[in-house]
């Protein structure tokens, strides 16, 4: 299938005959060692905030904004190497990153259950957005379920995605619109064993919660597995990964799962397309497979790119986190260029 001209390959790190461990030094907690802040959702559930702002200057505005919203399981850890990579190439500038954990996820407070959806996520990138970086310019930076997030925030809020709109670029890394349950993490999770859980944690919340081996058992070697590609090196890397999904509750796990399987954020599409995005995906992603990126950077209009890393997993940003580092630094420079377009004078209603 022919994808057009903005499309982009590169290989992830191979193995090395000496199997050193590039990333063994790496502490991939330190990311909760910067400015610390709580933003409280709609409904009350308060997130885990971080932030970091580049340059000199502390009376000086930020010229823009980057937010980065991480996966299922995950925490806001899993953007460690843009977080610090990003901070060196903006030292010359003044830009804001803010990362946060999700829900239910890492130090946020826990999800209930009816909470535990799509766009509900949404609503909460718009508080953080609100709360964090009141004025400028936007940039969104989702992975996974953090790109679900993104769609759903689109879908509820579109004005802000318009041509008069604070959102000014939006990188999807390793997520889908749709499809799901077809493919992927869906399939991969489609078993008697995780039906199971769903009842249970249904009837018997903390009964489940204290047997966390039948859990490991059905999903943890599931998005262990797929995080990685085949040639991909690093026991660091890994472990920090598994230490993120052992301690995400099985409560999230099995609700959020539920509203993976029903996600379809497909409207989403044409209020994306408005502003510069870029798409990545590794080509042996297992949870959210290559064609989905494909049918997504296909609906979102000539000022898309596709970047797809060759032998790479699901965890794209960790395993081959330079490419996604240059693709924000990119899509940053694009979105400063579209500010600089002529305002159409109409705007989105909400």
């Amino acid at each position: 299938m022919s994808v057009g001209g903005n499309v982009a390959r590169r290989r992830s790190r191979k193995r090395s005959g000496a199997a050193v461990d590039p990333y063994a030094d790496v502490d991939f907690k330190s990311i909760y060692n910067d400015e610390s802040s709580t933003v409280i959702a709609d409904d009350g559930v308060a997130l885990a905030v971080r932030t970091v702002i580049t340059g000199d200057g502390a009376a000086v505005a930020p010229e823009l904004t980057v937010v980065f919203v991480h996966g299922f399981t995950l925490r806001m850890a899993s953007w460690h190497f843009q977080r610090y990579a990003l901070a060196q190439r903006w030292a010359d500038r003044r830009i804001r990153m803010v990362f946060y954990d999700q829900r239910g996820h890492g130090r946020s407070d826990p999800a209930p259950k009816q909470s535990a959806s799509i766009p509900q996520l949404g609503d909460d990138l718009a508080a953080v957005i609100r709360a964090v970086a009141p004025t400028g310019p936007v940039v969104l930076a989702g992975h996974s379920m953090g790109g679900m997030t993104i769609m759903a925030l689109a879908r509820s809020h579109p004005g802000l995605f318009s041509h008069t709109g604070r959102i000014t670029g939006v990188a999807l890394v390793s997520t889908s619109a749709r499809g799901i349950t077809e493919a992927g993490l869906g399939e991969g999770l489609n078993n008697p064993v995780v039906d199971a859980l769903r009842v249970s944690v249904r009837l018997w919340p903390r009964l489940v919660q204290a047997g966390r081996g039948i859990t490991r058992q059905a999903v943890e070697p599931v998005l262990v597995a797929a995080s990685f590609g085949p040639d991909f090196y690093s026991p660091a890397a890994g472990h920090a990964v598994e230490s993120m999904i052992q301690n995400t509750s099985i409560a999230t796990m099995v609700n959020f799962l539920a509203a993976l399987e029903s996600h379809d954020e497909s409207t989403a599409m044409p209020v994306l397309a408005k502003v510069p995005s870029v798409v990545l995906c590794g080509e042996l992603d297992r949870l959210t497979p290559l064609p989905n990126s494909v049918r997504m950077y296909s609906e979102l209009g000539e000022d898309s790119r596709l970047l797809i890393g060759e032998g790479c997993g699901h965890m794209l940003q960790m395993e081959q986190p330079d490419l996604v580092t240059e693709a924000i630094d990119t899509l940053v420079q694009r979105s400063r260029h579209a500010r600089n377009r002529p305002k159409m004078r109409w705007t989105w209603a909400k």
